[in-house]
């Protein structure tokens, strides 16, 4: 399974995306349903077969449509990834949009969500999390040379540097609270039992 937001793989049973910490969908929560028009331009989309990919292109546009597994089999096959390229990574097409703005999704008509993929990658994709993933003109594309020069690796890597940074951060102000307790003169508070919780609470930090 994956993450609807980042697809980041998340192993069954976790509530939660491990790499963004959006809250996991099941897939047997997924209804299937066909995509209706365009969200940018409202034109029909038209089903296209990239090898064994199939995507909902608007011919209008050159917009994208994609459901989260098969954008999750382009993001780990190799294959998939050459036929995107060969098929659509030439083509030019439709016109990106210059204005900022939310789409809805074309299977629930609900506005998506908009995030830079990866966070790193610099492609700014719509997405809904039960049903797919929108990808303006020349977006899929991009991601699919993003991933191919490692970019996933390094989300991952930033990821990790990112949450070890935050965890030194917090002992960091864990250690100088504990300091500051120490320091401060006795009071009624910190007499007797008090101030043994304290050093005690202080030894317990150093000793984690």
């Amino acid at each position: 399974m994956s993450c609807g937001n980042c697809f980041e793989t998340i192993f069954e049973g976790s509530n939660y995306c491990p790499l963004c910490g959006s809250r996991a969908v099941s897939p047997s929560s997924v209804a299937e349903k066909p995509p209706g028009d365009c969200p940018r331009c409202r034109s029909k989309l038209t089903m296209i077969e990239v090898d064994s990919v199939r995507l909902h292109e608007c011919e209008r546009c050159a917009g994208v449509w994609c459901d989260v597994d098969t954008f999750e089999s382009i993001c780990s096959e190799k294959e998939g990834q050459a036929a995107v390229i060969k098929r659509l990574g030439d083509m030019g097409g439709g016109e990106h949009p210059s204005e900022i703005r939310y789409v809805p999704c074309p299977a629930c008509g609900v506005l998506m969500n908009r995030s830079n993929f990866a966070r790193i990658s610099g492609v700014v994709i719509d997405s809904c999390k039960p049903h797919g993933v929108w990808f303006d003109a020349q977006e899929l594309p991009n991601i699919v040379r993003f991933i191919q020069k490692g970019g996933l690796d390094l989300a991952r890597e930033k990821e990790k540097r990112q949450i070890s940074e935050d965890r030194n951060r917090l002992k960091q102000e864990q250690f100088t609270a504990s300091i500051d307790r120490l320091r401060t003169p006795a009071t009624a508070e910190y007499k007797g039992s008090g101030s043994i919780s304290v050093i005690r609470e202080f030894i317990e930090f150093l000793l984690d």
